[in-house]
């Protein structure tokens, strides 16, 4: 405990030199905790985003992860009601799940052919209802509220579609999709410039058509392969264009009702879907929750050829994106802790030599060399304390100021802005992490100025003037 006091003592001999060093500590330490809070700020954001459009778990049917994208007919679920009624019917996954719902992708050519223009899309028909609370799933608590989706409250033919869409069918007038001016973009067609579509396209699309009463309104043409082999047909009413997070996906995507699309797969067959998927209250939850499926799959759904995968399998850009993020932080904080370590060890051996001649009198009457090293090791560890405490401190600070700045922006794979925030408050293990390694640090850097002061010879330290 003297040793500690002495070394806090020496600290305050040379405060300008000790507070520049601690100064280095503080802002270094900042920095990391405010990239760190903002890199997992993108984790949590993330995963909500996937979470809230797809669940935690789906269950597919075996191989329709690798196979299935390009023939979803093939890969469909017998017996999804069944398999639903099961999963919500276990007592151990009520209380993990929050909502369990069925989608089905279709794969088709969506057209415009009283236009003349078409062009290949992907489907997905859902529960809207089910999508719609999926949404409110916000368990890290960030600001806002997602809104519900454009299929809410429309009819069983309608659709979304993405501008990208609406774009090459020609129905930008209609939809008010924005960016979609030009002569080449709205100008009718020439007739002998539509490419006509097959007769007998061109006749289920008239069977269609006559067999309902025509709404105002955008409409397009979905033609898909029935699970029979053979066309199907059905037209759409779209009730809105929107944009989607990335280009390729907004130039295919479609949204329509779960009952439409199995019409248009199955027909007047058993219908079936692609996917089960699965929320959960918690995503700490997930390992409990997919030991729990699989034991269903094993006992009560024994036979049922599927299988379960997360929502970071499903989206290999999660983790593309995560890890990017974390190769960028451990990065920074390597060159900070650097910055750091050749600091302390300045301000050490200034200490050191500035000191010469006091260690050779505390040498000569009596105190060891693991006493002289004790006592500079201290101060370097003292050094590293303070600064870790103000650092945290100011980090929080900043932290609070940024959250409450009101500054937005566009995350990966989204269309709408959201609040930049930087989560440092409520991270204990980040924080204790990086604060313990920035004590370390500074501890370690005083250690070798400590060892070179502890070796001085003690006539050699005496006579240094």
């Amino acid at each position: 405990m003297k040793t500690l006091l002495l070394a806090f003592r020496n600290l305050k001999r040379n405060r300008r030199r000790s507070s520049t060093t601690m100064l280095a500590m503080i802002s270094g330490l900042a920095a990391v905790l405010l990239f760190g809070g903002y890199t997992t700020d993108i984790n949590y954001g993330l995963q909500s985003n996937y979470v809230r459009q797809s669940g935690h778990l789906q269950l597919q049917h075996s191989n329709y992860f690798l196979y299935g994208s390009g023939d979803p007919v093939s890969y469909g679920i017998d017996n999804y009601e069944h398999v639903i009624d099961v999963l919500r019917g276990d007592p151990q996954l009520a209380s993990l799940v929050t909502v369990i719902t069925p989608v089905l992708s279709v794969n088709g050519i969506a057209g415009n052919f009283s236009a003349g223009v078409s062009r290949t899309v992907f489907g997905v028909g859902m529960v809207v209802a089910d999508q719609n609370r999926m949404r409110t799933w916000n368990d890290y608590g960030f600001p806002g509220r997602p809104s519900q989706l454009k299929l809410t409250g429309s009819g069983p033919d309608a659709a979304v579609i993405g501008t990208g869409v609406a774009r090459v069918l020609r129905l930008c007038d209609r939809l008010d999709v924005p960016h979609c001016s030009g002569q080449d973009a709205q100008a009718p067609l020439q007739p002998k410039t539509v490419a006509a579509a097959p007769a007998d396209i061109a006749a289920l699309s008239a069977i269609e058509a006559a067999a309902k009463p025509k709404t105002p309104g955008a409409h397009i043409e979905l033609l898909a392969s029935n699970a029979y082999g053979a066309p199907n047909i059905a037209e759409l009413n779209v009730v809105q264009a929107q944009r989607q997070g990335v280009k390729e996906v907004d130039d295919m995507f479609v949204q329509l009702h779960l009952p439409q699309a199995q019409r248009l797969v199955y027909g007047g067959g058993q219908p079936k879907v692609t996917a089960i998927e699965v929320q959960l209250h918690h995503t700490d939850q997930l390992p409990q929750a997919r030991a729990r499926l699989n034991a269903l799959l094993s006992s009560s759904l024994r036979g049922e050829p599927i299988e379960v995968l997360d929502f970071a399998t499903l989206n290999a850009q999660y983790g593309q994106i995560t890890g990017m993020f974390g190769a960028v932080f451990g990065f920074i904080a390597v060159l900070i802790a650097t910055v750091v370590m050749f600091t302390v060890s300045n301000t050490m051996n200034m200490a050191v030599m500035e000191r010469t001649h006091e260690i050779g009198t505390l040498r000569a009457i009596g105190v060891r060399r693991a006493g002289i090293r004790r006592m500079f090791v201290y101060e370097g560890f003292l050094l590293g304390v303070c600064g870790a405490a103000v650092g945290v401190l100011c980090a929080l600070g900043a932290a609070a100021l940024i959250n409450h700045a009101g500054l937005h922006w566009v995350p990966p794979g989204q269309t709408e802005p959201v609040a930049l925030t930087v989560r440092v408050w409520g991270e204990t293990a980040m924080i204790a992490r990086y604060a313990i390694g920035v004590v370390l640090v500074a501890t370690f850097s005083a250690w070798w100025p400590a060892r070179r002061a502890a070796r001085m010879p003690i006539v050699d330290s005496l006579r240094f003037a």
